[in-house]
């Protein structure tokens, strides 16, 4: 187990299977939540935590497969393991294109969903060290002066210094330490760094337009 604490959120209208799922779920030391309905689990927020979504397709109201559908178009992912009772094919094939991770029938052997939890949780960590980290990417690029942004989108682009300083009019030297200030504020050591960092920040469109600039 992971040092961070996580949570498994389960949504499903029945008592019985929640109480189930809580003490299954409680059982190898993992920490969970449970919700009769899609709304209630909605009033749960901030969601700031690696966690993962048991949900059941069939409810009143919203199927499992629409709320899911929804939470993904408001920007809320959770990676998702769906139960249901009365599953087929192609509701699977529909999960899992929506972005599921397991499917399971009822009744599902205990392991078979401990073990998808497992998966959705680590994939949770995964994702949120990775949003951290680009959160941190951009906190760096919204340092950078116009300037070096703009000295930056040549970079990226294999623009020598010279080059850049024509393009520029400016002097070779100018240009040589906006570079040197680029590199340090990105904290990248080479311009492999700072090219895999243009792709990580998605800037390039911003940045061919600071070089028309």
């Amino acid at each position: 187990m992971a040092d961070d604490p996580a949570t498994v959120f389960v949504i499903d209208d029945d008592a019985s299977v929640r109480d189930a799922l809580d003490s299954l779920i409680r059982s190898v030391g993992l920490r969970t939540q449970s919700f009769d309905s899609p709304a209630a689990f909605l009033r749960q927020k901030p969601f700031d935590t690696p966690a993962c979504l048991v949900l059941d397709v069939r409810m009143p109201g919203s199927s499992g497969l629409d709320f899911h559908r929804e939470l993904r178009q408001s920007g809320i992912e959770f990676p998702t393991i769906f139960i249901t009772g009365h599953g087929d094919i192609p509701m699977a094939v529909e999960a899992m294109k929506a972005g599921a991770i397991e499917f399971l029938t009822k009744p599902f052997r205990d392991q078979d969903l401990l073990d998808a939890i497992q998966r959705g949780l680590a994939l949770s960590r995964t994702r949120n060290r990775e949003m951290a980290a680009n959160a941190h990417l951009n906190q760096r690029f919204e340092e950078l002066s116009p300037r070096e942004r703009q000295i930056m989108a040549f970079v990226v682009a294999g623009r020598l210094n010279k080059q850049i300083a024509a393009e520029l009019h400016v002097s070779e030297i100018t240009v040589k330490v906006h570079r040197g200030q680029l590199m340090r504020k990105m904290q990248a050591r080479s311009l492999v760094d700072l090219v895999r960092i243009a792709d990580r920040l998605g800037v390039h469109a911003e940045m061919q337009s600071a070089q028309r600039g």
